[in-house]
């Protein structure tokens, strides 16, 4: 290879290093599986690549998921369960062999970045977190085999519980019982540069303490600071608390370039009646505060500026997880991927209470297909409605705002609101022959609106214009991309 040859490829390298290292921080999304009416794996990468979330978190290695989101761009933070831990820990063999059969098929057309071996092990009723610092070496030794160790990073995940005092932020100190597994533990990350994951939930912070935490302190809305005594900082929020307790744990023990990542942490929009805190209206303020935050790369009051990689639990309801009411309702979407609420992912959007989905109204009725109905009774009513109804059905087309989710139900359920809108929101008008319900929750998402009474406003205009606008602002993208390459080209070929 010639002189110039080698240029370009250095030029190349150097210009996807720069890229890497400006990325900034990033937000994720937890794929629990939970529940047994949830979508397949590949409706899942569907809906996924729909709201373009690029990270997700999944708590195994199921095949079917790998598969799903091969060729996705979507990156995946895999798991080892507390239950595999045993056998990982006591045979090299057996994470060589996990790592041929659950990881190599796949990799790398599935985008595997994380492998998470065990979970909030100090939590767990067995004692198996001295299990895990020897299970994570055979794992880095079976990437080392097959020359993944410096692509696919290896972690355990924590709760808060791993602390012994949280506040102030400045004193925060692990637990001293823990110290056997702390050690060796945060050797391997520092050596390995891998992250110290952490699970946060300042609604739980705020649950167990509420004469002593406020609402808004939780939410990232409070207009009064929480001075740290021994430092001087300001805080305004919960998570940044929290995120400084844990950097001063490490600091304390002095581990300073050991990064934190954030695996869980989000709001449940449903509770009991003593839950009061768990309403879609909070749970959308703290994850769009949340997004927002993170995304601004505004770092916390000890770490000014620092990346921030957080993962929002949960992208589903799980119905199936046991405890009080919300515990099933972490979820954006329920399980037939319509929104919980709106959320914006790109940390630009303003927080609307009052227009979001799937929020409770006193005027609003909406009319939406039964999701018992029968396939044969929905496509029926359907056809009637797209047709005899006269139904405007063009928005839930290929490649129309209300085609994603790809199901009958969600489909039906567009063109049965439409014609209940346009003909006075009448309860016969929602009939369908059995199949259409009435509903006071608003169906619409993202660039889907369905019609409201007295509106004519539907999802095409919106999505046309907003596609359009989409398809230029990538176009500079990739035009601004491609000068940046050859600028840097130039200077290195020819300076």
């Amino acid at each position: 290879m010639g002189e110039k040859g080698i240029r370009v490829i250095f030029a190349t390298s150097l210009l996807l290093m720069l890229l890497d290292f400006c990325k900034g921080s990033t937000i994720g999304v937890c794929y629990g599986r939970n529940a047994d009416d949830l979508p397949t794996p590949d409706k899942v990468a569907q809906l996924v690549k729909l709201h373009n979330i690029k990270y997700l978190r999944i708590y195994d290695a199921n095949i079917q998921v790998l598969k799903a989101f091969a060729n996705t761009g979507v990156e995946l933070m895999v798991g080892i369960t507390n239950l595999d831990l045993l056998p990982f820990s006591q045979f090299q063999s057996n994470a060589d062999t996990w790592l041929k059969n659950n990881i190599l098929p796949y990799y790398p057309a599935t985008k595997i970045t994380y492998i998470t071996v065990g979970a909030e092990v100090t939590e767990a009723s067995n004692n198996v977190s001295s299990m895990v610092v020897p299970a994570m070496h055979n794992v880095q030794t079976a990437l080392k085999k097959a020359s993944l160790h410096r692509k696919i990073k290896v972690s355990t995940t924590h709760s808060l519980g791993v602390l012994s005092r949280s506040f102030p932020p400045s004193a925060g100190a692990f637990n001293s019982s823990h110290a056997f597994f702390l050690k060796p533990l945060l050797e391997f990350l520092a050596e390995n540069q891998s992250p110290f994951m952490v699970d946060i939930y300042p609604y739980y912070a705020y649950s167990d303490s509420r004469n002593n935490v406020s609402l808004d302190y939780a939410l990232f809305e409070s207009s009064t600071e929480v001075v740290d005594p021994n430092t001087g900082l300001l805080y305004t929020n919960m998570f940044d608390a929290q995120i400084d307790a844990i950097y001063f744990a490490l600091m304390g023990l002095n581990y300073r370039t050991i990064k934190i990542m954030v695996t869980e942490t989000g709001w449940p929009s449903k509770g009991s009646a003593k839950e009061k805190a768990a309403t879609p209206d909070n749970a959308q303020t703290y994850n769009t505060n949340l997004i927002r935050h993170v995304i601004n790369d505004t770092g916390t009051p000890a770490k000014s500026g620092q990346e921030l990689d957080v993962y929002v639990f949960s992208l589903f309801n799980e119905n199936r997880k046991p405890g009080l009411e919300s515990e099933r309702n972490w979820g954006l979407f329920y399980p037939d991927q319509t929104s919980v609420y709106s959320l914006d992912f790109t940390g630009k959007g303003a927080v609307d209470t009052t227009t979001q989905a799937n929020v409770s109204s006193s005027s609003g009725k909406w009319c939406i297909a039964s999701s018992t109905a029968s396939e044969v009774d929905l496509q029926s009513a359907l056809d009637w409605a797209c047709s005899a109804g006269n139904v405007d059905c063009s928005p839930i087309q290929p490649s129309q705002p209300c085609f994603e989710p790809d199901n009958l139900v969600s489909h039906a359920s567009y063109a049965f609101n439409s014609y209940f809108q346009q003909n006075a929101a009448t309860d016969i008008a929602c009939s369908f022959g059995g199949v259409g319900v009435k509903t006071n929750k608003n169906p619409s998402y993202d660039k889907c609106l369905y019609m409201t009474a007295g509106s004519n406003k539907t999802a095409t205009s919106n999505g046309t214009t907003t596609a359009a606008h989409s398809t230029s602002s990538s176009a500079r993208t990739v035009s601004s991309l491609w000068v940046s390459t050859f600028l840097l080209l130039d200077f290195i070929l020819f300076c």
